[in-house]
């Protein structure tokens, strides 16, 4: 009888079961899965870490940047709705073509090392918040300058500055710069920077040299910078432009401007 019951039972309830087990949980999947999405993701061009089969921090962010570019719900799951998505999509591709760059794309939230083969490498990033701040006792705005900039000047490990660390710091132009922080949120967040996780900050950081050529830009402003890389004077020049401080003070006279010293954003 009870056997009978449990018959009953299973045939009941078995769809449900079924469908519980479908539904998107990162234990859900085998390690074999897992491995899986790993290599698909890292032939895609995101940045995963090791392809070992373990759902490890490299490998969410990887999936949360995946999400990012694709406009899915950023769940940082890895489930079979996700990994089917994951085995359908194509690699993403640079605004621009034709030689090796940086681009930070603000709409999406995501940063793509471009190779001179159009091959890119996908992080995600946390930009400008937009909101006003306070730093020195002057108010700014947490803006993500949008434009083509070069890398001119570099930190190495941890630098601290009045907005708080940040770690391998590659500026761009004024305090802002593209460095790994310890939050990195799935929205704008930052005082104008360009934050990147950390576990990938530090290998980021060796790939731009000086001179780096780095592209941000939304859905309404993007500029090229093709002519920088064809004539390394233009790009010389922007290298300069960048170094300049980020604002200027003009308290004393008019007549007299005074360099400040950079503010990192973070």
């Amino acid at each position: 009888m009870k056997s009978l019951l449990t018959i009953c039972l299973l045939l009941i309830f078995a769809p449900a079961i079924a469908s519980a087990q479908k539904t998107d949980h990162p234990s859900v999947l085998s390690q074999t899965q897992i491995k899986e999405a790993e290599r698909r993701l890292s032939d895609l061009g995101y940045w995963t870490g090791p392809i070992d089969g373990r759902f490890d921090n490299a490998t969410r962010w990887a999936l949360i940047t995946f999400q990012k570019y694709e406009a899915r719900p950023i769940t940082a799951q890895l489930t079979l709705q996700e990994l089917e998505a994951i085995r359908t999509s194509s690699s993403p591709r640079a605004r621009d073509a034709g030689y090796a760059h940086v681009e930070v794309d603000i709409d999406r939230q995501v940063l793509m090392i471009v190779d001179e083969r159009d091959h890119v490498t996908v992080l995600p990033v946390s930009t400008g918040n937009d909101k006003w701040f306070m730093s020195d006792g002057q108010a700014s705005i947490a803006y993500t300058p949008r434009g083509r900039f070069v890398v001119y000047e570099k930190s190495f490990g941890w630098e601290n500055g009045q907005l708080g660390s940040v770690y391998y710091a590659n500026y761009i132009t004024g305090g802002v710069a593209i460095h790994g922080y310890l939050t990195v949120p799935n929205e704008p967040a930052s005082h104008g920077c360009i934050r990147i996780p950390m576990f990938a900050a530090r290998e980021v950081s060796k790939q731009f040299t000086l001179g780096t050529i780095v592209l941000v830009y939304d859905k309404i402003s993007f500029v090229s910078a093709k002519e920088w890389a064809q004539n390394p004077k233009l790009k010389e020049g922007a290298m300069l432009n960048g170094a300049a401080p980020d604002y200027i003070d003009v308290t004393n006279s008019p007549r007299t401007k005074k360099p400040r010293a950079r503010t990192t954003r973070t």
